[in-house]
């Protein structure tokens, strides 16, 4: 359905329930109260739902200029900030368009932080979402995403930075989204082995410093002295009267 369709369903449902309205005998002053205000509900909402669209391609512009050129020396808050403009996106969205996670994938993987990349690049390739061709039930966010999408195509002089930005995130895509995932996976695998041995040696330490946590093991130290338990009161008092018998 084209958006020329979609507002002359809507013209026509306003005009029906105004018709009807009428009928009932509502004052015309009623009927048109509730016209401006059905009117300008609906633009608020069709402006909402474009800058909806608009924010996704702003994120493509803003990704692709940090992730086309490897020389250049990002800030980790410049590379952060688009990454959460691309996070907002993609909790926007029930079925957000797969360039959007590819995209944030090539962010983190940018920003070393191969774990969340893994993730995003693993559903692109790996996952029957990350292929535009199964998305036969989109919803409507991704319909008005769709319209803008072809109409840019179609247009590419009417936002050429658009346009240059999408092409330089579909090339790295195809090319390299693969060798993005096996060096995100790589990293993880090689990081395990070394968190893995940091409690080794953190226990090693604690045992030549005396400080023994496993079970069964008593920490080490100097001896314990024995306790000294007290003489009896009645043998004390014996002892004092055998001496003063005796020195007299």
């Amino acid at each position: 359905m084209s958006k020329g369709q979609e507002t002359a369903q809507r013209l026509i449902a306003v005009l029906v329930i105004m018709a009807m309205l009428a009928v009932m005998g509502i004052p015309v002053t009623v009927i048109l109260f509730f016209a401006t205000v059905v009117y300008f509900v609906w633009r608020a909402v069709q402006r909402s739902e474009q800058q909806d669209v608009k924010n996704i391609f702003d994120f493509y512009v803003a990704a692709n200029e940090i992730l086309r050129d490897e020389e250049k020396r990002w800030y980790g808050f410049e590379v952060h900030r688009v990454i959460a403009e691309g996070e907002r996106v993609l909790h926007m969205m029930a079925d957000p368009p797969p360039l959007v996670y590819f995209t944030l994938g090539a962010l983190y993987h940018r920003a070393g932080e191969h774990e969340a990349a893994a993730e995003h690049l693993a559903y692109v390739l790996e996952d029957e979402g990350g292929d535009e061709a199964a998305r036969t039930q989109p919803s409507s966010e991704l319909r008005r995403y769709v319209d803008v999408l072809r109409r840019i195509e179609r247009e590419p002089n009417e936002a050429p930075q658009t346009t240059a930005a999408m092409r330089g995130l579909e090339r790295a895509r195809r090319a390299r989204a693969a060798a993005m995932l096996e060096e995100s996976r790589a990293r993880l695998a090689s990081a395990q082995p070394q968190q893995a041995a940091i409690p080794a040696a953190a226990m090693h330490r604690q045992e030549e410093g005396g400080l023994h946590t496993l079970a069964g093991k008593r920490p080490l130290g100097p001896p314990t002295p024995t306790p000294v338990v007290p003489q009896p009161i009645a043998e004390v008092l014996r002892d004092l009267y055998d001496e003063e018998k005796k020195t007299a």
